[in-house]
């Protein structure tokens, strides 16, 4: 009896676990089912399941991250990365550094997030890699430049503050695509003014309100010969005499993706007519066309609107098509490569008077999210896009940009921070508008030599690394005749000897974690100066050869834990290594600079401050324990000197 009873509990044990098991691996399938079908919240509470009964696998951590991440659950999806990262440390899944960056750019937090865009651009591809590698690599180089360029933007506003519109407009889901005319206010939102609830999310519909006394009135939809009962209708536009509309209508192809086609109306007999759907060649069959808005290039009256077909530069692409005298279009043009790129550029709207087209873009360099970009159409082509700025751009999704018809006063949709939401922050877009310069004043050029110094500014405090005791070990001297690039590609081919002392004695997980460390350290601190000091060169040289004066502040540093009158010395040696760096780098192109005397030239000028002592240090000092006191990333840490500040002008 006891024996069957103690066979019942094993069998009992058994079976459970079975069941366990192909409950876990049910679950699994049907959160890759989810994310196949771009369903991100199923997918999330799938693998969110799956996580509380096992944290430790880290493929689902990866694709938890991913489901969190387009879920909008930036938080949880940045520390999911984080935790496959540590151990992973970019071999299998080198996305998450890409990612995480994403994430803190989104959050503003560029610096971070510039150190995982270039931790990224420096993996290598692996065979069996199953994404465009190519691709994020190169849009990681971008990013890095984007991060500053973000930096630089923010302290130099190109405007006031943005108004939020109220919540007569805006509510807790999304309102977009706004453009005023008239003291009316067009607009697309998913709430449906019909219902008591006001917020209730229902099909896409075209809205309007009249500005009264300074107040918006209450929202009323369209009527339904524009806004049809099934079917998404958003992003309306009319024509200069106000006699053509033409509307987006969007069918869901899945829980995030839609198909949209465009569709007019004529105004007649005082009466918008029941829209159409715009023949070929504006709509072609298995694409996505949508956003319209109207311009006029060289006299011409044109239709704008985003397209992924064929013949774009990949995703959705900005085109535009010339209307005929007789009310029919052209076929549509491609705006371009300086436009258009491997993302998706959206959201066209062409300003007449300045022959200007701004849209939107996740990949010319921006604060974070869809940035405003603007392109000059100029000699039959639209030029290099410029961003449009800060706060008119955010760390978030930034798109719809339009101007009112008095031309005084712009709008744009956004997700920033302070948008409304229901559950999620940053989910929903709302309407801001702000104040701008009357078009008829010309615009002011881009003061190149202020970017270029914000830029340099940004480097600094500009951190170089050395190997121990070097350059020149074991004397007193105060200068040497390397330069730092000599030093630092030395200390390079010590990588191995690093890679071997440090995790001497660990096993297993720590012995992964030690190597790690060390290859963290000369990719993120090592690589990461020497890659600053070549930048800071090349933007030094475009400064001089407008005349500026440069004076670059440079401090050593040295442990308590050693001989002070020693480590000073050394610490001066190795700031005699960057002078010497800036003598010999481009062949010598910065020496006639170096405390020139020609008037309406160039100018360096040096300035070393008192070598710092860092703080006491737990780093070993005894010389016979090298895997602490020499090899250790803590330690190779302390061996740096630093360019501390850079100032411009007389």
């Amino acid at each position: 009896m006891r024996i069957c009873k103690l066979f019942n509990i094993i069998l009992f044990f058994f079976s459970v676990q079975f069941v366990c098991a192909q409950s876990n691996r049910q679950l699994m399938v049907q959160g890759d089912q989810a994310m196949a079908s771009k369903d991100w919240f199923s997918a999330a509470q799938y693998y969110n399941r799956l996580y509380n009964r096992d944290s430790s696998e880290m493929n689902l951590q990866y694709s938890y991250a991913e489901a969190s991440r387009l879920n909008f659950d930036l938080d949880l999806a940045y520390r999911l990365y984080y935790k496959v990262s540590l151990f992973d440390n970019g071999k299998k899944y080198p996305l998450c550094f890409y990612w995480m960056g994403q994430i803190l750019k989104n959050k503003g937090q560029y610096k971070e997030a510039k150190k995982y865009f270039a931790k990224f651009a420096k993996t290598k591809k692996t065979k069996g890699t199953k994404f465009n590698y190519d691709y994020f690599i190169a849009k990681s180089k971008l990013e890095v430049e984007a991060c500053d360029l973000a930096m630089i933007l923010i302290k130099s506003p190109v405007s006031e503050k943005l108004e939020h519109l109220d919540t007569t407009i805006n509510s807790k889901v999304s309102e977009y695509a706004a453009f005023e005319s008239d003291s009316i206010l067009y607009f697309s939102s998913l709430k449906n003014s019909s219902r008591k609830d006001a917020n209730e999310v229902s099909f896409n519909k075209i809205y309007r309100s009249e500005m009264k006394n300074l107040k918006w009135q209450r929202v009323k939809a369209l009527d339904t010969n524009i806004n049809a009962t099934y079917l998404h209708n958003a992003n309306t536009c009319f024509s200069d005499d106000y006699k053509q509309m033409i509307v987006s209508r969007c069918t869901a192809k899945n829980a995030t993706e839609y198909a949209c086609e465009l569709f007019q109306s004529n105004y007649v007999n005082n009466k918008w007519q029941a829209l159409e759907r715009m023949p070929e060649p504006v709509n072609v069959k298995g694409a996505n066309t949508s956003q319209p808005s109207f311009g006029v290039i060289e006299g011409k009256t044109a239709l704008f609107f985003a397209s992924n077909r064929a013949g774009g530069e990949g995703g959705l692409d900005i085109w535009y098509t010339i209307r005929n005298a007789d009310g029919t279009f052209e076929t549509p043009v491609n705006c371009g490569k300086k436009v258009n790129t491997p993302d998706d550029e959206i959201t066209p709207w062409f300003v007449n008077e300045r022959n200007t087209l701004f849209f939107s873009s996740t990949y010319h360099k921006g604060l974070g999210g869809f940035d405003i970009f603007k392109s000059e159409y100029k000699n039959n082509e639209f030029n290099e896009p410029q961003n449009a700025g800060y706060p008119i751009n955010s760390s978030y999704n930034d798109i719809y940009y339009s101007v009112n018809k008095s031309r005084d006063r712009a709008y744009l949709s956004s997700n920033r921070v302070g948008s409304f939401f229901e559950n999620k922050l940053n989910c929903c877009n709302d309407i801001y508008r702000f104040n701008i310069e009357p078009l008829s004043i010309p615009q002011k050029p881009i003061d190149t030599l202020k970017m270029m110094t914000e830029q340099i500014k940004l480097l600094v405090p500009l951190t170089l690394y050395f190997h121990n005791d070097e350059p020149d070990p074991k004397t007193k001297n105060i200068t040497t005749s390397k330069n730092y690039e000599t030093t630092y590609n030395e200390y390079k081919v010590l990588v191995p000897d690093y890679q071997k002392e440090y995790p001497k004695g660990a096993e297993g997980d720590q012995k992964e974690a030690a190597l790690n460390r060390v290859e963290n350290f000369f990719s993120d601190s090592v690589d990461a100066g020497m890659d600053d000091l070549r930048k800071f060169s090349d933007l030094l040289q475009k400064v001089l050869e407008k005349g500026e004066t440069v004076k670059i502040t440079m401090k050593g540093y040295c442990s308590p834990l050693a001989s002070t009158d020693y480590n000073v010395n050394l610490a001066k040696r190795r700031i005699s290594s960057l002078r010497n760096y800036f003598s010999e780098t481009k062949n010598g192109w910065f020496v006639k600079y170096i405390n020139n005397q020609a008037p309406g030239e160039g100018k360096i000028i040096y300035e070393d401050v008192d070598i710092g002592e860092l703080p006491m240090s737990k780093v070993s000092d005894d010389l016979k324990d090298k895997r602490n006191s020499v090899y250790s990333p803590f330690a190779a840490q302390e061996r740096k000197i630093q360019i501390i500040a850079v100032s411009f002008g007389n």
